[in-house]
């Protein structure tokens, strides 16, 4: 298995097809590859290819991600869209942990989300997830505040004082995710 990290730049039309094949997200899957690189600009794709080179695993990490929180803006690095080809293979849980050394050797202030599902993959892969986090993340949707859709919060590499603030969310204590405009 080889680890391997390609900007978005330098995705081939192949590498495109190939990840929104696994994504398999249904307003994706017609996405031309120049439309691809233009709304993924501000990401970076780690793959886990094996020894035909083939994609057997992906892990988007999305730069363009500012919360709110106490007042202050915080960026982080969001870890989102980890899928692997097979399941039940050790692939997702091999390239979370390469994801997880590259980002602490790089100092990439980096966290994720996912469903209450899915702890017990991420508990195996031995992320710290503050538990029933995620919803205190407000999220603008048509002029509204609403709650992230996630229960958790995944802590790739932060600083002790970016994990307390994310840690002392609650429903009186609201991040908000500021967008670009």
């Amino acid at each position: 298995m080889k680890y391997q990290i390609k900007q978005t730049n330098e995705l081939t039309e192949k590498d495109i097809e190939h990840i929104l094949k696994l994504w398999d997200i249904s307003a994706w899957n017609t996405m031309k590859p120049a439309y691809f690189r233009t709304f993924f600009k501000d990401s970076e794709f780690h793959f886990l290819l094996d020894s035909h080179s083939e994609i057997v695993a992906i892990f988007r990490l999305n730069f363009d991600f500012v919360l709110k929180m106490s007042g202050e803006q915080y960026a982080f690095a969001e870890a989102v869209g980890l899928v692997a080809a097979h399941k039940k293979k050790g692939y997702g849980a091999q390239l979370v942990q390469y994801f997880k050394e590259n980002v602490a050797k790089r100092n990439i202030k980096t966290i994720g989300f996912c469903h209450a599902d899915l702890r017990p993959f991420y508990e195996k892969c031995d992320i710290e997830i503050l538990y029933d986090k995620a919803k205190a993340i407000k999220e603008n949707e048509n002029s509204e505040w609403v709650n992230s859709e996630d229960d958790d919060i995944l802590i790739f590499h932060v600083s002790q004082k970016e994990k307390e603030l994310l840690n002392a969310l609650s429903s009186q204590n609201n991040a908000y995710l500021i967008t670009k405009e």
